[in-house]
């Protein structure tokens, strides 16, 4: 059993304690994990950003790679989802 310290005083975790804990830290890594992923999705976009200038013309593989990497974190749910993503191939 996992142990905790309160006033000083350590002792073993209860189940319900265990069971608080856990999904704290199952919770925090799956924040940290889309956290990551957002900021690569933002910055890959933001590297495409010149596609959408007013005197250029995106092609079909321009969009559907920006379209792709905006859906990409739709349906995550676990760590497990966010690192098995599968980055979209940015065209050129």
């Amino acid at each position: 059993m996992p142990k905790i310290a309160i006033n000083g005083v350590v002792r073993e975790m209860t189940a319900e304690e265990t069971t608080a804990y856990e999904l704290d830290q199952k919770t925090h890594g799956f924040n940290m994990a889309i956290e990551h992923l957002r900021i690569t999705r933002n910055n890959l976009l933001a590297e495409t950003d010149w596609w959408g200038v007013s005197d250029n013309t995106m092609t079909d593989a321009q969009k559907k790679y920006r379209q792709d990497l905006r859906d990409l974190a739709t349906g995550l749910d676990t760590v497990e989802k966010v690192n098995a993503v599968v980055w979209p191939t940015k065209p050129w």
